[in-house]
């Protein structure tokens, strides 16, 4: 490889302001003394020509498989790959960050076959998220996935990292080369490279969203997990989701009733009862034998003396039209009265626009939680269903998504989500009709619940009240354990 071409494009980036020193707060959530931004490099041709030149010489250096694809990791990487692709004549794929709603709906569009070998390129790599997402796409799609060629490697982790999932990192520059290279310039002095060099080796990010700060493990600043409500406020996008951070926060639990009953009296009454130490009422209003709207009105009226909040377990399934209607018609009109509601992604995208399409004559602020994961045993929910409910969830209409139901702690990394998960009791095992359930310390701290659903334990209890209080106090314990609170 051409040292003195590295140097000089080295230098070059640098004078583009692709990089810079400062003060800069990190997609992961950390600051550092350095940013990258090669976006600026498209508005540059000549620097564009060198970066895709030197990386076409050191894929054939490298020796990478010749046979591959080539991807660019969106968006950055899209116009390096481009140019690769003509200059080494080797076919490329694009990966869409969202699949189309129309037409194929692809979202790995070109030419390939499963079994077909794909190289990735990346523009820069702090943790190797965004490689890790595009290959996961790949992977998904058949295609074999071993190798990626970054510009630069922040060196904190992200090689560590994506080999762990099988796939090997290779750069062109690493910070600590272009460190020294500045400084044998002149640009930049020896007390920056020291400075850098210290944050690089101090401040190492894992693959599950923690970093090692001077040898001892950090709980990420964005990893859900460890942080508090009030800490994930500002980060939701979904008004509804802040207003019951908020709330879970101000009263202290994390409980949710499912209120499964049939008569209207003995829910009012179950609800007077419970109502101070739970955060989020469930209800299936169709199987209420008296519904009626005074009963709404009464639900309304506990919901603001005891401050909670209401979702309708409707399960929405249907197209966009049928939705709206099911959701603001009908005897019950959901949307008049329901907070929240929960909806299954199966019928994609359009079931959330048809939900949020009757909303205009609704003056309270609504939210969906989707099903990306059920406790019951033997369901029929595939791992590629779940992560396509997560693209609906993060990608678009963010604005309706509260929340998701599921099981697993690592689907909501993004904390402006509320993880909901049912099945709680405190006598764990497996009901007579396949329900499965598990203790409020495991459902908190294993399965990374946010929100915890507790039917049975409760509503079959001696006295409801104070079952409802240990159930509520044993959670928020839990929670306090989960994110380092004292109590």
């Amino acid at each position: 490889m051409d040292q003195t071409k590295l140097k000089e494009l080295g230098i070059k980036l640098f004078e583009i302001n692709a990089f810079k020193f400062g003060d800069f707060k990190m997609k992961v959530g950390i600051n550092s003394p350095v940013y990258f931004d090669l976006r600026v490099i498209v508005s540059y041709p000549d620097v564009m020509n060198a970066v895709s030149d030197l990386l076409t010489e050191y894929i054939k250096l490298i020796k990478v498989d010749t046979g591959v694809h080539l991807c660019g990791v969106p968006y950055t990487a899209l116009p390096v790959a481009t140019l690769i692709s003509i200059k080494a004549d080797k076919p490329m794929l694009i990966r869409r960050k969202e699949a189309k709603t129309y037409g194929t709906k692809k979202l790995i569009e070109g030419k390939f076959n499963a079994g077909d070998k794909c190289l990735i390129i990346e523009d820069v790599v702090t943790s190797g998220s965004s490689i890790l997402d595009t290959v996961n796409d790949l992977r998904a799609e058949g295609l074999i996935v071993t190798d990626a060629i970054v510009v630069v490697d922040r060196e904190q982790g992200g090689s560590k990292n994506t080999e762990e999932s099988g796939v090997k990192m290779h750069s062109l520059f690493t910070l600590s080369f272009l460190l020294n290279v500045l400084h044998e310039a002149g640009r930049i002095e020896e007390s920056t490279v020291l400075a850098v060099s210290k944050y690089i080796k101090a401040t190492q990010i894992r693959s599950d969203g923690s970093f090692m700060k001077n040898g001892t493990q950090v709980v990420n600043l964005l990893n859900r997990m460890g942080m508090t409500f009030e800490a994930r406020v500002d980060l939701a996008k979904c008004a509804l989701s802040k207003d019951l951070m908020k709330l879970i926060a101000t009263k202290k639990t994390t409980l949710c009733l499912a209120a499964d009953l049939t008569n209207s009296e003995e829910i009012l009454n179950l609800v007077e009862r419970v109502g101070p130490y739970i955060c989020l009422l469930k209800t299936h209003i169709d199987i209420v034998e008296d519904f009626s709207e005074n009963f709404v009105k009464s639900l309304q009226s506990l919901a603001k003396k005891h401050n909670f909040m209401i979702m309708e377990d409707r399960k929405f399934a249907d197209i966009g039209n049928t939705v709206s209607l099911q959701y603001a018609s009908g005897p019950f009109k959901i949307s008049t009265w329901a907070d929240l509601v929960t909806v299954h992604s199966l019928p994609g995208q359009g079931i959330l626009k048809g939900l949020k399409s009757v909303l205009n004559d609704v003056t309270q602020e609504r939210g969906a939680f989707l099903l990306a994961e059920m406790s019951s045993q033997g369901n029929l929910v595939t791992p590629q269903y779940t992560a396509a409910t997560m693209k609906m969830a993060t990608e678009t209409d963010v604005d309706f998504v509260a929340g998701i139901v599921c099981q697993s702690p690592e689907l909501v990394s993004f904390p402006g989500l509320l993880q909901l998960t049912p099945g709680v009791k405190i006598e764990e095992g497996i009901d007579s009709l396949g329900q499965k359930y598990d203790s409020p310390e495991h459902v908190v701290k294993v399965k990374g619940a946010d929100i915890c659903v507790v039917g049975r334990g409760i509503l079959n209890a001696k006295n409801q009240t104070d079952t409802a209080k240990l159930y509520r106090d044993r959670l928020w314990t839990a929670y306090c354990e989960r994110v380092g609170l004292n109590e």
